[in-house]
């Protein structure tokens, strides 16, 4: 699949409050600018419908990941039928006659190991409603997956503060022709934030980013997160979430500028590496 090294994470435009009209013009100027890759999941409020009510005229330009697993009533999740049914609605929702990467939505190790849910995904490529099937998580169930075969993209955490996967898994998959999506990419961006957060993840980054104690050295922190996300862990594509149409522009300005110099890349991996022992991928 053609995706673009930047891609769009779609939660945040999942947020009923936010304007119609701003929404739809944010994703058209995401294709404008050149993006790929539009990634959400039917736990991002009204994401997927959006995406389907203002991009579903654009559907050839873009590569189209959504996840599946829960939150069908009636339906017990994580089973083959929560997985079928899911499909389903997400098609209606997003108003396209496929998906074409369907990610396990951090499902555990053991869903994965009794195969119903993979079962399922398999059904549905072979009728042609989904290209992919992908597994969106982390450490055991992310290598299980990686090992059974069975899927064609991963999506994991790789960004400063979450490097594991950068070595123990990236280099598997792209040698096993398995596309590799980034989420995370800036780590939630714990710079912001003078004491330490909670929640969405920041909490535990925050604390990493402070024990790394990385000298930017003059270099603006989310260009130096970015750049690093996008060029040197090996993801085909990393997927920042925004609904902020300048910060779109900035996003896909920054990531255009290319490698970080070398020694700015060694930094952050010594850094990781003289911390991170002890560190799991956030699922």
């Amino acid at each position: 699949m053609d995706v673009s090294l930047l891609g769009l994470g779609a939660g945040q435009i999942g947020d009923e409050r936010l304007d119609e009209a701003q929404v739809g013009r944010m994703l058209n100027v995401a294709l404008d600018v050149g993006i790929r890759l539009i990634d959400t999941a039917p736990s991002y409020g009204i994401s997927e419908a959006r995406i389907g009510r203002h991009l579903a005229h654009r559907r050839n330009e873009f590569v189209l990941s959504t996840k599946f697993g829960y939150g069908i009533d009636g339906v017990a999740d994580w089973s083959g039928e929560c997985i079928t049914r899911g499909i389903e609605r997400a098609l209606t929702r997003l108003q396209t006659d496929h998906i074409d990467i369907a990610f396990l939505h951090s499902c555990e190790l053991h869903v994965l190991q009794r195969g119903e849910v993979i079962d399922a995904l398999e059904r549905a490529r072979q009728a042609g409603k989904i290209g992919c099937a992908g597994y969106s998580g982390e450490n055991e169930a992310l290598h299980f997956a990686l090992a059974s075969g069975r899927f064609q993209a991963l999506e994991t955490s790789l960004n400063v503060c979450d490097q594991k996967g950068i070595d123990a898994v990236v280099p598997q998959a792209r040698a096993a022709g398995i596309g590799v999506i980034a989420k995370r990419p800036v780590a939630n961006t714990p710079w912001r934030y003078q004491e330490r957060p909670t929640g969405h993840y920041v909490d535990e980054y925050w604390q990493r980013w402070h024990a790394m104690a990385v000298d930017p050295q003059g270099q603006d922190w989310h260009e130096l997160a970015l750049r690093f996300a996008a060029w040197h862990t090996g993801a085909h594509s990393c997927i920042v979430g925004t609904a902020n149409v300048e910060h779109l522009r900035r996003n896909a300005a920054v990531v255009a500028r290319g490698h970080l110099p070398g020694p700015s890349v060694q930094m952050l991996r010594d850094a990781f590496a003289r911390h991170g022992a002890q560190w799991f991928g956030q699922v």
